[in-house]
């Protein structure tokens, strides 16, 4: 049973058993539509389905359809059909020809896989070897939002993402459906709204009698909320892993800062310059100003700073320090302000900045005046906008960080040498706050001097010693160019070099004598270090007085300084060098050199030291 369709899709002949089966006569069907001889059902499938598919793919194959005889018999036939082209004039549209196969029960089998097919709660299609969409499901229109009749007879790659297919191009398709399995390969689908679908494939194919692939029947499953939980798990432990990493870091950083610092808990000291400096401190702790502690090395400026954060609404927070000295030149901008993975070599991991690990809290940028120029404006930028980028990003983070500044240069001069931002300096002294040196705090020195022993006969496991007379006195006549931390280095190293039983001040400062040999009576100060002896002083003043006036001593630190140098060749810091000699901090001994003017002679000037 044949009929022949014009472009129209209209009725341009039928067979001699195709009337005498339907009770036609050809005059009557001439000019009719497929439909009109069809049941309602195979009627609405000839409009979405065959038809489409049909105009997509020039042909239909066993597909099933419900015929009405004049006198209302339903006919079940299988019914195939192809597009003829002229090929005389090129490649126009010629006829289409359609086989109707009356068998009952091959129609009914077939129609009702169909309907099974179409109705599973699953995301089915079935695609030809050329990988074009016949059959899909309901659950696939429905989960892609498309008609049936918009998407039959159409390439199943024309309803995938860009990067899917891109995967698919080149005829690698077509190879993929000529293997005829697939088990869950991971595609990403588009829907009619551009709402991307990750799925995995699986399919079957479908071989006529030489093998060859006729059709792939395809499930598919959506598992986009799945992968999605996935990475957001999977971010959540990474997430966790970074803040687990951060929070190892800032106790290695509180770890490290305890051991750094000066071992006294709060400001000792009674003098009019510390009290002066106290209320100052007072004034300006409650703000959010920035501050820049003056003063030379060793006085104790990061004392004050940590004086100035626990005062301040800010003491919940950190307080970081940056010691800008230590920092390398190249590696500035990455401890102020972090990076990311791979922004440098050596970057294998994310590293966060000390702003961001300040934020809320306080920085404090020791030795302030050792920022590179290059940085200087990088570090305005924070201070004025507050906000930065890690190294390598290109994603702006906000910080609320107070900067309390520290320096034992002179900023105004490189300001005016050009070596220092005068906008970066002006930013950083809103309030600049003299730390005064020891010299000038009289007795603060002896409470001072007793605090450190307390704590150095604690720390090292010695009984107590108490401070003599004539430590006191010898105290009270040093000058101290090292300030506070020379002072507790003195005592910790005499208290290490009397083995916990007498105060060796004479071996631990210069000018200073041994203490008297003790008397059997045995005196508090003999046993607890003594005071300076006159008799032993009497041998080394020059006048034989029994003591040496502050010119003397002054005189024989400078000797001992000049000694030490040619010593070590005039090597202050390093290995060998003439801090490490003395025992004291490089910074300390520079100090002295420039108190005392102490410079290298040049090459053919004559004498120890040129003035």
């Amino acid at each position: 049973m044949v009929l022949v369709f014009d472009a129209e899709g209209r009725v341009q002949d039928a067979s001699d058993t195709w009337l005498s089966r339907m009770l036609y006569a050809r005059d009557e069907v001439i000019g009719r539509r497929p439909e009109d001889f069809a049941t309602a059902e195979s009627a609405r499938r000839v409009l979405d389905e065959y038809a489409p598919l049909l105009r997509r793919t020039g042909q239909l194959d066993a597909v099933p359809i419900e015929l009405q005889t004049r006198q209302g018999e339903v006919v079940d036939c299988v019914t195939s059909a192809v597009v003829e082209h002229a090929v005389a004039e090129g490649s126009g549209y010629l006829r289409t020809v359609a086989v109707y196969t009356e068998s009952a029960v091959q129609a009914h089998i077939e129609r009702h896989y169909r309907d099974l097919y179409r109705a599973t709660p699953a995301m089915l299609y079935t695609v030809d070897p050329e990988g074009r969409i016949v059959l899909c499901s309901d659950r696939w229109l429905s989960k892609m939002g498309y008609r049936r009749e918009e998407v039959l007879g159409r390439y199943i790659s024309e309803f995938m993402s860009p990067s899917s297919q891109e995967a698919l191009s080149g005829g690698r398709l077509q190879r993929i459906i000529s293997t005829g399995e697939l088990d869950n390969e991971p595609r990403e689908m588009i829907s009619r709204d551009g709402q991307v679908m990750e799925v995995l494939i699986s399919a079957h194919a479908e071989r006529d009698a030489q093998g060859r692939v006729s059709r792939m029947l395809v499930a598919m499953k959506d598992v986009t909320e799945r992968n999605r939980a996935e990475r957001a798990l999977r971010e959540a432990f990474e997430e966790n892993a970074r803040l687990r990493e951060q929070l190892e870091r800032e106790r290695d950083y509180l770890r490290e800062e305890v051991n750094v610092s000066m071992n006294f808990s709060q400001i000792v000291g009674e003098s009019p310059v510390l009290r002066k400096m106290l209320a100052r401190i007072e004034a300006v702790a409650e703000t959010s100003a920035n501050v820049l502690l003056l003063g030379e090395s060793g006085v104790g400026k990061e004392l004050v700073a940590r004086a100035i954060h626990a005062r301040s609404p800010r003491a919940g927070h950190p307080l970081v320090k940056v010691n800008c000295a230590a920092v390398p030149r190249e590696l500035f901008e990455s401890e102020f302000f972090g990076h990311v993975k791979g922004a440098f070599t050596g970057a294998t991991k994310d590293r966060i900045g000390r702003f961001q690990l300040a934020d809320g809290g306080t920085l404090f940028l020791d030795e302030v005046g050792e920022i590179p120029p290059e940085l200087q404006s990088k570090l305005l930028r924070v201070l004025q906008e507050k906000e930065f980028e890690p190294v390598g990003s290109d994603r702006t983070r906000t910080v609320d960080v107070r900067v309390i500044a520290a320096t034992n240069r002179d900023l105004e001069e490189m300001v005016e040498a050009g070596t220092f931002r005068d906008d970066l300096y002006y930013r950083l002294t809103v309030f600049p706050i003299e730390v005064p040196p020891l010299r000038e705090r009289g007795d603060d020195v002896l409470q001072l001097a007793v605090h450190f022993l307390e704590r150095a006969c604690k720390d090292f496991g010695y009984p107590p010693i108490a401070l003599g007379k004539g430590h006191a006195a010898a105290l009270r006549a040093y000058d101290w160019p090292g300030n506070v931390r020379e002072l507790q280095s003195v005592i910790e190293r005499a208290v290490i070099l009397g083995k916990g039983e007498a105060l060796r001040l004479d071996l631990a400062l210069p000018g200073v004598s041994a203490p008297r040999t003790p008397q059997p009576s045995g005196s508090g100060d003999a046993r607890q270090g003594g005071a300076v002896s006159g008799a032993a002083l009497s041998s080394s003043s020059p006048s034989g007085r029994g003591f040496l006036t502050e010119a003397e001593i002054r005189a024989r630190e400078r000797e001992n300084l000049l000694a030490v140098l040619e010593a070590a060749g005039w090597r202050v810091s390093g290995p060998g060098g003439a801090a490490e000699l003395l025992g004291v901090p490089p910074t300390t001994l520079a100090d002295r050199l420039r108190r005392m003017k102490l410079r290298r002679p040049s090459r053919e000037g004559g004498g120890r030291a040129a003035r």
